[in-house]
């Protein structure tokens, strides 16, 4: 590729920048706290699921997975309370590194406890989960580090640039679930090497924001036509299946706005190209 065109290309994507940048000012104080609301809200609905359907769970569990009785009721419990803390704590951001903790082991113990290790699409979609997690234990790190700029905090630092390297390649799991399920079609190809793109951008931290705008759009438009459980009866099975990846993918798109807000951090071609 010449000089001259990749000026004109950079030049080309200066100017798009400067647009997305115009059109999306006035929201940008709030992407932050609507980011942290999607991220935890598959927890929310999760928590409420479990409430309502307590006698369903408990049999499954009981029947299928071999659960003593009272240790499912201890154990769906302690998911709700875990779950609802959890969530409050990551909108209210307090005690993070807690919330943090407390919901992926929820999202662990539940893998184990409905049989679903080896279910790949459910990894992918928790993984997924845990990536937007991640993404806002890395936001508390950087917090705090502002808070104490005065003090020698390294360590901190370089946590919060693994941290976020870690969540920007696991929030892609998720789509790259989607590449594999489903029938293939000419518009599916173009979708999945469009989403493709823009996943390896976000993985490596090359026009990382951009990128992960891009990915919130795509998820936006897929997860209303491919999860529209609203369209679905009540008494259907499905419904709940749908509902449950409805909810997760916003979560996951929870996680790319906050990419969106914070940036790829310190291990990422974008910050790197700011040292030269």
């Amino acid at each position: 590729m010449s000089n001259e065109l990749q000026d004109q290309i950079r030049a080309l994507s200066l100017k798009a920048e400067d647009v997305i940048d115009r059109i999306g000012q006035p929201l940008k104080p709030y992407i932050p706290a609507i980011a942290r609301f999607l991220i935890v809200v598959t927890f929310y609905e999760d928590a409420l699921r479990i409430l309502t359907q307590f006698g369903d769970q408990t049999y499954f569990l009981e029947k299928h997975r071999h659960f003593p009785w009272g240790l499912s009721h201890i154990f769906l419990l302690l998911n709700v309370v875990t779950m609802v803390a959890g969530s409050s704590l990551v909108i209210a951001k307090r005690y993070t590194e807690y919330a943090f903790y407390g919901l992926a082991a929820v999202i662990v113990t539940q893998a184990f406890a409905y049989g679903l290790v080896f279910d790949l699409s459910f990894l992918f979609r928790n993984l997924s989960v845990i990536g937007g997690l991640l993404m806002v234990l890395s936001d508390s790190l950087n917090k705090r580090r502002q808070m104490f700029a005065a003090l020698p905090t390294l360590s901190e630092t370089d946590r919060r640039k693994y941290f976020q390297l870690a969540g920007r390649v696991l929030l892609i799991f998720l789509f790259i679930g989607f590449i594999f399920k489903g029938e293939w079609s000419l518009g599916r190809v173009i979708v999945s090497l469009m989403g493709l793109g823009a996943c390896g951008m976000v993985a490596i931290g090359f026009k990382a924001k951009w990128s992960a705008m891009f990915l919130v759009l795509l998820l936006s438009i897929s997860n209303v036509l491919i999860n529209n459980w609203w369209s679905v009866h009540a008494a259907h099975p499905q419904r709940d299946f749908l509902k449950y990846d409805f909810f997760q993918t916003l979560s996951i798109m929870g996680g790319l706005l906050l990419l969106v807000s914070m940036g790829p951090g310190g291990l990422s071609m974008d910050e790197k190209k700011k040292e030269f």
